[in-house]
C-alpha cells in the first residue's frame, strides 16, 4: 500500500493544478475581461471558451489515460503485493514446521539419555509412551505400548497414556489396526479410517473400537527382533502427518534397543535369583526374602513358620536312573509343592540339591504342621515313570516357626533342618518340628 504513494501523489497535484487552472482562466479571467475590456464582444467570449474547452478535453483525456494507467499499476503491485503475502505465509508455515521439526530432534538427544540412564523396564516403557505423547500427540488423544509375550506370542498391553482418564482401552491384545502393523511389520497412518480403503468399514463396525478416527502406529524392531508397538490415536481426523510418523519411527528405533536391553537385564535378574531348574528362588534371595518377611512379623506380631524338605533316598534315583531322572524328579516335586501351596503366602527355595525350603507367612507353627502333613501325603501318592518304571517320590519335612523357635533367619532354618533329620531319623516320609 505504501508503494503507491509516490505514483499516485504527482497525479492528485496535476489535478489540483487543473482545477486551479480552470477556476482562474475560464471564471475568473473572463469575468475581469468583460468588466475592464471595451472592445471584448460575445464572440470573442464564445471563441475563447470553445478554444480552451478543446484544450480542456485535451487534458481530461490525458489525465483519464494516466489514471487508467495508475490503476492498472495499482492492480498489478496489489497483485504482487497478494502473491508476496502467500509466500510470506507459506515460507512462516514452512518455518513454524521446521522449528518444530528441530524442536523434536533435539528432545531425541534427551530420549536417548532418560531411557538409557535406567535398565528397568517398566521405566523405559513409561518414558517412551510420555515422550510419544507429549511431542506427537500435544497431551490429545491416546497413547498405547502393546509388548509381545514371549509364551504366546501376543500383543500385551503394557503401558499408556490418555487424555480423558475416562477412557477404557478395551483391546488388551490389540485391535485391527495393531494386527495389522504386527502382521506387516510396517508403520501405518490413517488419516480417517472412514476413509481408508485397506479397512473393510463392515469389520470396522463390529470392532468395539474406542471413539477415533485418526491413528499413528510403528513397530518396535530391535535385531530383526519385534518386541512391541507404539500408537497413537484421536477423535480428530488428520490429526497426524507424515512428519508425525517418522517421528514416531526415530522414537520407535531408539525406544525398542532401550526396551530389549531392559527384557534381557530383567532375565538376568530372574535367573540371579531363581534356580534354572525348578524356578524356585535360590539359597541368597530366600535368606534376604526371609529376613523382610520376620521383620514384618515383629512389627504386626505374627507368626511366620519354615519347611525344610528333602527328598528321600534320592541318591537312589541318581544311581539307578540316571542324573537326568534325578532332575525329572526334582521338577515333578517343584510342580506339587507350588500346586499345593497355591492358596499360601509362601516363599519356595531350592535349597541345595535335593533340599528345598519354605517360608509360610502368616502361619502359626501348628497350622504348618498340618499343613506339611498333607504335602508329604500328597508328595507319597504322586506315580512317577522312570525309564518305563513307575515309581514314587516320599519326602521327609523338618518344621520351626519364628518367633517361637528361632529368633533369626539362620537360626530358624537350623532349628528346621534340625526336625528334617529327626525324621529321617525315624524312618523318613514324615514330619517332625523344632
Amino acid at each position: 500500500m505504501f508503494n503507491l504513494i509516490p505514483q499516485i501523489k504527482p497525479l492528485l497535484l496535476r489535478a489540483i493544478l487543473h482545477f486551479s487552472f480552470f477556476i482562474v482562466f475560464y471564471i475568473f479571467l473572463p469575468i475581469y475581461l468583460k468588466a475592464n475590456a471595451i472592445n471584448f464582444s460575445f464572440w470573442h467570449l464564445f471563441f475563447f471558451y470553445v478554444t480552451n474547452t478543446a484544450i480542456l478535453g485535451y487534458f481530461f483525456r490525458t489525465f483519464l489515460r494516466e489514471s487508467c494507467a495508475a490503476n492498472y499499476r495499482k492492480e498489478q503491485i496489489e497483485e504482487r503485493l497478494n502473491l508476496l503475502r502467500n509466500q510470506i505465509s507459506l515460507e512462516s508455515g514452512i518455518n513454524t514446521s521446521l522449528k518444530t521439526k528441530i524442536m523434536r530432534y533435539q528432545q531425541l538427544k534427551n530420549i536417548v539419555e532418560d531411557i538409557n540412564k535406567t535398565l528397568d523396564l517398566n521405566s523405559v516403557a513409561e518414558g517412551l509412551v510420555s515422550v510419544a505423547f507429549s511431542l506427537i500427540g500435544n497431551n490429545k488423544g491416546v497413547c498405547a505400548l502393546y509388548l509381545i509375550d514371549e509364551r504366546t506370542q501376543r500383543l500385551v498391553l503394557y503401558k499408556s497414556k490418555k487424555q480423558d482418564k475416562d477412557i477404557v482401552i478395551k483391546a488388551k491384545e490389540g485391535d485391527i489396526f495393531d494386527l495389522w502393523v504386527l502382521r506387516h511389520a510396517q508403520p501405518l497412518l490413517i488419516e480417517d479410517i472412514k476413509k481408508d480403503f485397506r479397512f473393510d468399514p463392515e469389520r470396522l463396525k463390529k470392532e468395539e473400537l474406542r471413539p477415533f478416527l485418526s491413528l499413528i502406529s510403528s513397530c518396535l524392531l530391535s535385531d530383526h527382533k519385534f518386541i512391541g508397538i507404539l500408537r497413537l490415536d484421536n477423535p480428530i481426523p488428520q490429526f497426524y502427518s507424515q512428519d508425525d510418523l517418522r517421528f514416531l519411527v526415530k522414537i520407535c528405533e531408539l525406544g525398542a534397543v532401550a526396551l530389549d536391553n531392559s527384557e534381557l537385564f530383567e532375565k538376568t535378574q530372574e535367573l540371579a535369583i531363581h534356580d534354572s531348574l525348578t524356578s524356585f528362588f535360590n539359597k541368597g534371595y530366600f535368606i534376604e526374602r526371609l529376613k523382610e518377611e520376620m521383620s514384618r512379623a515383629l512389627r504386626r506380631e505374627t507368626q511366620l513358620s519354615v519347611l525344610m524338605i528333602d527328598i528321600d533316598f534320592f541318591k537312589k534315583y541318581n544311581d539307578k536312573f540316571g542324573h537326568i531322572a534325578g532332575d525329572i524328579v526334582l521338577k515333578k516335586l517343584s510342580g506339587i509343592i507350588c500346586e499345593y501351596l497355591k492358596d499360601t503366602r509362601s516363599i519356595i527355595c531350592r535349597f541345595g540339591g535335593e533340599e528345598f525350603c519354605v517360608a509360610l507367612i502368616n502361619l502359626d507353627k501348628k497350622r504348618a504342621l498340618e499343613l506339611a502333613g498333607g504335602l508329604c501325603r500328597r508328595i507319597a501318592q504322586e506315580k512317577l515313570i522312570l525309564r518305563r518304571q513307575e515309581t514314587n517320590i516320599t519326602v521327609s519335612i523338618g518344621v520351626a516357626a519364628f518367633p517361637l523357635d528361632a529368633a533369626d533367619p539362620v537360626e530358624v532354618i537350623q532349628r528346621a533342618d534340625k526336625a528334617l533329620y529327626a525324621a529321617k531319623n525315624r524312618g523318613r516320609n514324615q514330619v517332625c518340628c523344632a
